[in-house]
């Protein structure tokens, strides 16, 4: 269990940070750009979720992924080695593997691409999707000169989906996805 008693520590102070071993780096390390990242997205599904109306089907689960994500960033913030470490697991990708099919089971084939908006809840799902993308980039950038656990990786891959059919999903309740015209407007 997590206990905060001080918000400042001073430690970061001259710019670095301190990861669950206990070592320190640099606040401007893919490391730490990669679990900020993950904040954000974080962030951005939890400004969803104060547009989503719960009936839409979708709270409980983006609230669950909320609590994942801490997970993530923790996973992130635990070099390779640790023995013990919170990390992501594949039940976890595999969960959301289901929730996307859920989703999209009853929604109509795309025929384009997707414009994000439609509603502030559809966009703003669309624009947390958008976040996960950076912060998988983020991830995947680290695994580069890194280890990386490859499920977190895969978490992320997938979440930006199942947020995308999320979406959808809303989009449905609410006449439908604002679709992509392909060269609309150049004769204008």
């Amino acid at each position: 269990m997590v206990k905060l008693n001080k918000i400042y520590t001073r430690t970061g102070d001259t710019g670095e940070a301190g990861l669950v071993d206990g070592s320190r780096v640099s606040k401007a390390s893919a490391r730490m750009a990669a679990i900020g990242d993950v904040d954000e997205a974080n962030c951005a599904i939890g400004a969803a979720l104060a547009l989503i109306d719960p009936a839409a089907g979708v709270a409980a689960s983006l609230t669950r992924i909320q609590n994942e994500l801490f997970d993530l960033g923790a996973d992130i913030a635990t070099p390779d080695g640790i023995e013990g470490a919170l990390r992501i697991v594949a039940r976890q990708v595999e969960r959301l593997e289901e929730e996307i099919d859920a989703l999209n089971a009853d929604l109509a084939p795309l025929t384009s691409f997707i414009l994000p908006g439609g509603s502030p809840a559809i966009a703003a799902l669309h624009l947390a999707r958008a976040v996960v993308r950076r912060a998988e980039r983020g991830a995947v950038g680290l695994a580069a000169s890194e280890p990386v656990n490859a499920v977190a990786l895969a978490y992320l891959n997938r979440l930006s989906d199942l947020l995308f059919v999320a979406g959808r999903h809303v989009a449905a309740g609410e006449g439908g996805d604002v679709l992509w015209q392909p060269g609309a407007t150049r004769g204008h």
